[in-house]
């Protein structure tokens, strides 16, 4: 298949998923996209969702589900909030220096669960589920159940929220560093080779453990990137999320992460990702055209169903293309 041809073929979904979303946005006078605010978040939003995509995708291919990934981001930006605006400068820390904790501690919190997995030996799907509890009761701890607000409302934290530039800027670091780290180092042949066949690459020489731990402390770093973007875009963090509440984090990455691996098909992987992403931002800049008819439990309900189909159409893709062949 030609370049161009790869080209179109994976921009297909993103500008069908547009043209579709701003006819729609367009029976309510409105666009997509109606100013300079709703541009902002829409690629702010991208960048979370696109992040979190990657970081769920990293354990999930080499069949580890990791359930703590929402927990992860959560606990992270509240520490990183805590030590940045609380502990360090006085209280007049600034939103860069909440960033660079806030990524340290999450890879800190991956290293932790990937430490807990490689020593307990057990199923991947019950330590996440266990640690993610453990997390949750330390956010609890911390915040005594309650919102953090004062600690993220600030002059620093809203400037880096209310424009495009950093997010777009973060959206590029991601990309940049995880298409080198997997695809041009040595962790990531390994890593590459390890989700073909584990018995096979160990056997070869492959440190299996040591590559599980590089894993989940990127996984971490990456969610921490997540809690402190949601956290600006939020200007709030919520610190009682209990009985696996943090989990609806890691949800918002199902779809993109199929959408991606679909798309992938023509293109690298995590540019797949980003343009699954752009996808997801624009059907939530629509939602927020139709605030008033769509509440967030109708969201998550849409957002299910499009799994669904998706996942019904990727299933049957062959017999669709026979349909369409007559």
């Amino acid at each position: 298949m030609s370049t161009l041809k790869k080209i179109i073929h994976s921009l297909a979904i993103p500008v069908l998923v547009a043209a579709i979303l701003e006819g729609l946005c367009l029976t309510q006078g409105q666009n997509i996209i109606t100013n300079a605010k709703s541009f902002d978040n829409f690629v702010v939003y991208t960048a979370i969702v696109m992040i979190t995509t990657m970081a769920l995708s990293i354990n999930l291919n080499s069949g580890r589900f990791d359930f703590s990934l929402g927990s992860m981001a959560a606990l992270s930006s509240v520490i990183g909030a805590e030590i940045t605006y609380s502990a360090l400068a006085g209280g007049k820390g600034s939103a860069v220096m909440m960033l660079i904790v806030t990524v340290a501690v999450g890879c800190l919190l991956g290293l932790i669960s990937g430490a807990i997995y490689v020593a307990l030996r057990l199923p991947p799907i019950i330590t996440s589920l266990g640690v993610t509890l453990i997390y949750e009761g330390i956010l609890y701890t911390i915040t005594g159940g309650k919102y953090l607000m004062k600690e993220v409302q600030n002059s620093s934290m809203s400037a880096f929220a209310n424009t495009w530039v950093y997010a777009f800027i973060i959206i590029l670091v991601v990309l940049i560093f995880m298409v080198v780290v997997f695809e041009k180092t040595t962790f990531g042949y390994d890593y590459a080779a390890l989700k073909s066949g584990q018995k096979v690459s160990i056997n070869t020489g492959i440190n299996e453990v040591k590559n599980a731990l590089i894993c989940y402390g990127i996984c971490g770093a990456l969610m921490g990137l997540v809690g402190f973007l949601n956290a600006a875009r939020n200007t709030t963090i919520n610190g009682g999320q209990l009985n696996f509440g943090s989990i609806a984090i890691m949800f918002t990455a199902f779809l993109p992460m199929f959408i991606g691996g679909y798309i992938s098909q023509y293109c690298n992987e995590k540019m797949g990702f980003l343009l699954a992403a752009v996808c997801m931002s624009l059907l939530n800049s629509t939602f927020a055209v139709f605030s008033n008819q769509v509440t967030a439990s109708m969201q998550s309900i849409i957002n299910a169903v499009l799994l669904v189909v998706f996942l019904i159409y990727l299933n049957n893709i062959n017999v669709i293309k026979r349909l369409f062949k007559r």
